[in-house]
């Protein structure tokens, strides 16, 4: 019984602290999108900006290269983005890894967009995206983000893994 209340008692708290929306659900909002550099898995100076002038941008932040849910995520937006590319989208994939994992990852994925380099965080702490520490390393929670004209348009939380692709089509019908 004791057992059962404190599980109660600790999702009740944990709902009201990060709030209950399902992965990929995400919510519309309207402000304007962090405008920060990074590096990519190159070496080369990715100014965000810049990329948000070319079209409707989707930043996502996953935990660590090369991992399972993160490749999923990925890859979902890797397989859509031939489609993505249609609607003039940008990718661009964020995590605290530096760029030579990035590079790997993004290589052994044959992923067509760029992946940004955050080892000291700064990107993720312009998004506002939650970290989480495993062990000694600081990690990106996993969060996608959709940006129109300049403007965050909707931003997700608590971000699919497979499901990102999807996901990020079905906002982007909405906000057309």
């Amino acid at each position: 019984m004791k057992t059962r209340l404190f599980l109660l008692i600790t999702m009740s708290m944990l709902s009201a602290l990060f709030g209950t929306a399902n992965a990929g659900e995400g919510e519309k909002v309207s402000y304007p999108a962090p405008v920060v550099s990074g590096i990519n898995q190159d070496g080369a100076t990715v100014n965000f900006a810049d990329v948000y002038k070319k079209g409707p941008t989707v930043v996502f932040f996953y935990p660590k290269a090369d991992t399972p849910g993160c490749t999923k995520q990925a890859c979902s937006l890797r397989d859509a983005f031939a489609d993505l590319s249609k609607e003039g989208v940008q990718v661009l994939g964020v995590s605290f890894d530096k760029a030579e994992s990035q590079k790997a990852f993004k290589d052994k994925f044959t992923l067509p967009y760029d992946l940004i380099a955050d080892p000291e965080g700064k990107i993720v702490e312009a998004f506002k995206v939650k970290k989480m520490l495993k062990g000694l390393l600081s990690l990106a929670s996993r969060s996608c983000f959709l940006i129109k004209d300049g403007k965050v348009v909707w931003q997700d939380y608590s971000a699919a893994t497979d499901q990102q692709a999807a996901d990020i089509k079905r906002v982007l019908a909405e906000v057309k």
